[in-house]
């Protein structure tokens, strides 16, 4: 059976969601498509978190930048030519360009009439609700995921994160923890964006983000229980403060992310 809205609704509430702004990262094909598509998770969201909550999504972009795992990969073995052609037709970030690789989901929230985008060319969120414009408000180029990202702005009002069909890989709260450790690692990124109908370079300096630890740090987060774990629709979903997971990470990775110090 595909998952309704009310079916949806009695496992977010199951699952200890409360009322107020969230995060939501969602395999749909892994939740089963719901009947009406992502809409219908998405009034099951509202309904739940109630009318003052405003519901985020991330909208990252990735075909739109030279320094990208997906541009490498895409690349790879292009003769010159070829990778020239490839360079030419790469386009310029807008607020109105999809999102790369975020779901269905993400991409119904952000194509919808009132949602507010931030304008980070790489990791941009997308927002729908009372505090839409004012979690979007401010997103500097070199802090992908920091404190003047909206994750930040997230943190400071002490919204949740909810991943369904995936799991503490997708937590862009702990991202936010990376720039608050001692050390964080930076890395230049190029990628392109449209200003004025042109398309332009953008260079910059920004943390060098690292995933391949989170499954550890979130499986240590679990243990304190802090987080929740359950079923929405057909697949296991993780529900967390992001105040709480973050600033547990920061002290989790302070004593247990050796090999950044070491430059692995």
């Amino acid at each position: 059976m595909r998952p309704d809205r009310a079916g949806l609704v009695a496992d977010l509430r199951t699952l200890g969601l409360p009322a107020g702004d969230l995060v939501v990262h969602v395999s749909l094909r892994r939740l089963g498509p719901p009947r009406d598509g992502p809409r219908t998770l998405l009034e099951a969201l509202r309904e739940v978190t109630g009318p003052d909550a405003t519901i985020v999504v991330p909208t990252h972009t990735a075909h739109n930048s030279t320094t990208s795992p997906a541009f490498r990969a895409a690349t790879r073995g292009m003769a010159p030519a070829e990778l020239a052609r490839y360079l030419d037709a790469m386009p310029g970030f807008t607020r109105a360009m999809p999102s790369t690789g975020m779901g269905v989901f993400a991409e119904h929230v952000r194509s919808r009439p009132g949602t507010v985008r931030s304008g980070h060319p790489q990791t941009s969120f997308a927002a729908s609700g009372p505090r839409a414009a004012e979690f979007m408000a401010v997103h500097d180029l070199d802090c992908h995921l920091g404190e003047r990202s909206p994750v930040g702005a997230l943190y400071r009002a002490g919204a949740h994160e909810l991943m369904i069909g995936c799991g503490w890989e997708r937590c862009t709260g702990l991202h936010l923890a990376e720039g608050r450790v001692r050390w964080p690692r930076r890395k230049q990124y190029t990628c392109f964006v449209e200003r004025d109908g042109k398309r332009v370079t953008e260079h910059f300096l920004g943390i060098d983000h690292d995933d391949r630890d989170f499954a550890a740090l979130g499986a240590a987060f679990d243990r304190t229980g802090g987080s929740r774990r359950g079923r929405i629709g057909r697949t296991e979903a993780l529900l967390t403060p992001l105040r709480g997971a973050v600033d547990f990470a920061v002290r989790w990775l302070t004593d247990n992310r050796r090999w950044k110090e070491d430059g692995a």
